[in-house]
């Protein structure tokens, strides 16, 4: 292929698009730039399917150093894992990509978005998204693009598209919208307290603007001259799928319909045995596969007809219904602040901890950051789920939740120069059936008020979910993980009685307009000012004393030029304070000083 290159300029800014020069052996590879932002996204798929029943895609966002012209930190100088900022960024490509590929299309497909270069100006994670919808065109491969991601600010009242990092600074919002001229498939989102009209207004803005970028990927992939790749996509028989359901219709809708998880998971696992017993031994071996893609299929259909015809969910609840919330602030005697949050059968501890301003986390990465003070951890053990599991760290979907639950509470958290200290915050899922980041943002806002941090708001959350088939459509509050996995969105909303905090949306129906978004940000208005008024119940403001367990931090300022005689030769002086006292010193260029004094029961 000879090399293709596509400037183009949109919203006051300029981006390039490239093939035919690198990675030439990869199934498509697209050079993406935006001023001295570049990366290479690469896509490929294995030649043959997988014997999987599901679709195997890989995502991967690799973070270069020398991009940003710095060494990687720690003694091996080399990079290892990826930074929680790359695996958000992979995970931002992953999710509207996987939805745009055929339901039956089981070869392996590996996306590759490397970062070559980094202005520390112009942010590489949304032009990684277009970057990897045109490296898929151009490799031939069955997918339904093009696809763009686009960010959208507010600055002054005015929206910006794909906004740089210092007028990031300036912004009230951080959306991050990816899908095609006609549907919404991923949000993403934080802001300082908008309205549900602000935001319906910045959606309608990001979906023309994601629109635009599609039509550059058209003229950019019609000059490759792509000839589609034949992939075999296997198709199940009409007459076993009518049999299937035949034998099994009426009995799943009366399985799935129980309020408890692991009773209605049992009642299913027996329908799909009964179903299983019809055919013959000899069917079961040689369909194996197709069978349980059609049980599966049966069991989706009876939870949404049931809930499209009754406007019944499989619990019971009415569609706006939020299940029963119990909370309790101060569960833990020695934590610095607790918070239990139970919602049906999820259930999240977050626990608080606070330290030195010293030990906020550095962030060795690409970005123009340096660290953060305010740090949320989310765990999810396999017992949560009633399962087995092994304990390796965390997983992708844990630090997505954990992001999402930061990104939330963060507009609330008061700055150092209020409250100097540390603050890390660890969520504890012990039970789960449905959206458990939403409940780590509400057991968290009570483990906040309960440290006596003094957040300027209470934040509480709420997941909800769509049902679309044609025209008939059902929106869905306080989703539980059956209408997560069977249903069309998960839209989770967090924010204040004044407004939204953090969004993040996936969408698997096609053509999620602007009135069911809106209906959905206004039925999820009305479900967290409930759960708000549930969680006040237990704690409504934060404490005025901090925990006896928690350091006393207390500030001094001194001239600069006096700096060098605190800290004295070598540091001998400080040191010899810390030591006699057993107080810890932080001092700051300005002449700031810090000192700390960790209590113990209150002596």
């Amino acid at each position: 292929m000879a090399k293709i290159v596509e400037n183009f300029e949109l919203y006051g800014k300029e981006y390039t698009l490239e093939t035919g020069e690198l990675a030439k052996q990869a199934g498509g590879a697209v050079l993406v730039r935006q001023g001295d932002t570049i990366v290479l996204v690469t896509a490929t798929a294995s030649r043959q399917p997988k014997d999987l029943d599901f679709f195997p895609l890989t995502v991967d966002f690799e973070e270069r150093m020398y991009a940003a012209g710095k060494l990687p930190g720690g003694f091996i100088k080399r990079e290892s894992r990826p930074s929680e900022k790359a695996i958000l960024t992979a995970r931002m490509i992953d999710r509207p990509i996987r939805s745009a590929f055929p339901s039956n299309f089981r070869n392996d497909v590996q996306i590759i978005a490397t970062v070559l270069s980094a202005d520390q100006i112009h942010q590489p994670d949304v032009i990684a998204i277009m970057g990897a919808s045109a490296a898929l065109k151009v490799a031939g491969i069955p997918f339904e693009g093009p696809l763009a991601g686009v960010r959208v600010g507010r600055i002054d009242g005015e929206f910006v598209v794909n906004p740089t990092f210092d007028e990031m600074e300036e912004s009230d919002l951080d959306l991050v919208v990816a899908g095609n001229a006609e549907a919404v498939f991923m949000v993403e989102a934080g802001a300082l307290e908008v309205s549900e009209e602000d935001m319906l207004a910045a959606l309608t803005f990001a979906q023309k603007a994601v629109g635009e970028f599609c039509d550059i990927q058209d003229t950019f992939v019609s000059k490759a001259d792509v000839t589609p790749v034949e992939f075999p996509v296997h198709a199940i028989s009409e007459d076993l799928k009518n049999r299937v359901f035949a034998a099994g219709s009426d009995k799943m809708r009366a399985a799935i319909s129980s309020p408890e998880k692991h009773s209605r998971m049992d009642n299913v696992a027996s329908v799909k045995e009964e179903v299983l017993a019809t055919f013959s031994d000899e069917e079961q071996a040689s369909m194996g596969k197709d069978l349980k893609a059609l049980l599966k299929q049966l069991e989706k259909k009876a939870m949404r007809t049931m809930v499209l015809e009754t406007g019944e969910r499989a619990d019971g609840r009415a569609l706006d219904e939020v299940r029963q919330i119990t909370t309790a602030a101060g569960y833990l005697p020695r934590a610095h602040g607790s918070g239990l949050f139970t919602r049906g059968q999820t259930q999240v501890l977050s626990v608080l901890t606070l330290g030195m301003l010293n030990e906020w986390q550095r962030l060795d990465t690409i970005d123009v950051s340096e660290g953060k003070r305010y740090i949320h951890h989310y765990n999810f053990p396999p017992f949560c789920t009633g399962e087995t599991g092994f304990m390796r760290g965390p997983k992708r979907r844990e630090i997505g939740h954990g992001a999402l639950a930061e990104r939330a509470l963060m507009p609330v958290v008061p700055d150092e120069e209020t409250f100097p200290y540390t603050i890390r915050i660890v969520s504890e899922v012990l039970e789960s059936n449905g959206s458990s980041s939403m409940g780590s943002v509400c057991g968290s806002t009570m483990a906040l008020m309960d440290a006596g941090v003094p957040i300027s708001a209470p934040v509480s959350g709420i997941a909800m979910g769509l049902i679309k088939e044609g025209d008939d459509v059902a929106v869905l509050s306080d989703i539980q993980g059956l209408e997560d996995f069977l249903g069309d969105m998960d839209f989770k909303v967090a924010g204040t009685e004044n407004g939204i905090t953090a969004l993040q949306m996936d969408n698997k129906a096609k053509g999620v307009g602007y009135g069911i978004l809106a209906k959905a940000l206004h039925q999820a208005h009305e479900g967290r000012m409930h759960i708000l008024g549930k969680m006040m119940e237990s704690i409504n403001e934060p404490r005025e004393v901090l925990s006896e367990y928690a350091p006393r931090i207390l500030t001094i300022k001194i001239p600069q030029d006096k700096i060098r005689e605190v800290i004295g030769s070598g540091g001998k002086v400080i040191r010899g304070i810390q030591s006699e006292t057993g107080a810890q010193i932080d001092i700051q260029e300005d002449g700031t000083i810090f000192v700390a004094s960790r209590v113990n029961g209150g002596e």
